[in-house]
């Protein structure tokens, strides 16, 4: 055994010590399965990856542990800097839940060069949470990538658009976030975003309609416009 793999299965004697499994049943309510869950918060997850980050070895190691939480912990560990476009397929390949999808692409993948990359290879992809993960990290990069320009984003939208039909419940809400994160980003992309949003709440297709309807509704709201960066 490795001393990733060690130091992997002294973070599982950890988790299953702080297991909560009155927690875990209720992640039901939120579309989360709890098979392999131990129930244990976010918060206390991002403070067990404070002692080993960045360690991408065991990030490696917990990925392939059976248990929800590790798989929650993997990326909050993982180095970007050695993540390549072939982990974050693999990753990608293996998320069965909405929020492993969405913590790696906040903790990992929208920290790495590939992360626009991916976003167009993904989003036509069939499967629910492949797809899920290319919108997923236009929501994340439009609000944790200060650096990026706005020609970055603004041929988004037509990816948000075409696949605002997916009737799917993780994709749509996928989209749906994206369309909104990005439309928050500043006053340049608001303006895109609205006019899509308009177009889409009036469209003949039922999920459509409920993305840009949902949009419209927050980014029409004067404080929230108020509170858009120039």
């Amino acid at each position: 055994m490795t001393a990733s793999e060690t130091s992997a299965r002294q973070i599982v004697g950890r988790l299953l010590a702080l297991a909560d499994p009155a927690a875990a049943r209720k992640m039901k309510r939120y579309a989360i399965s709890t098979e392999h869950a131990l129930g244990i918060p976010i918060p206390v997850l991002r403070s067990i990856a404070r002692e080993y980050r960045p360690d991408h070895p065991l990030a490696l190691a917990l990925w392939n542990e059976p248990w929800h939480e590790c798989r929650l912990l993997a990326p909050m560990v993982a180095d970007p800097s050695l993540t390549t476009p072939e982990l974050i397929d693999s990753w990608s390949a293996g998320f069965d839940s909405w929020d492993i999808c969405d913590q790696c692409c906040t903790n990992l993948f929208r920290h790495t060069p590939h992360a626009f990359g991916k976003i167009a290879e993904y989003a036509p992809r069939p499967e629910e949470f492949v797809r899920r993960t290319a919108f997923s990290l236009i929501a994340t990069l439009a609000v944790g990538d200060k650096k990026a320009p706005d020609e970055k984003f603004l041929p988004l939208f037509g990816l948000i658009e075409t696949f605002s039909t997916d009737p799917r419940n993780f994709v749509k809400k996928a989209v749906n976030w994206a369309l909104r994160q990005t439309g928050k980003r500043n006053r340049r992309l608001h303006g895109p975003a609205l006019e899509l949003s308009r177009r889409l709440s009036l469209s003949s297709d039922a999920t459509a309609r409920w993305i840009g309807r949902d949009a419209l509704r927050e980014l029409s709201d004067p404080k929230i416009i108020a509170r858009i960066k120039p």
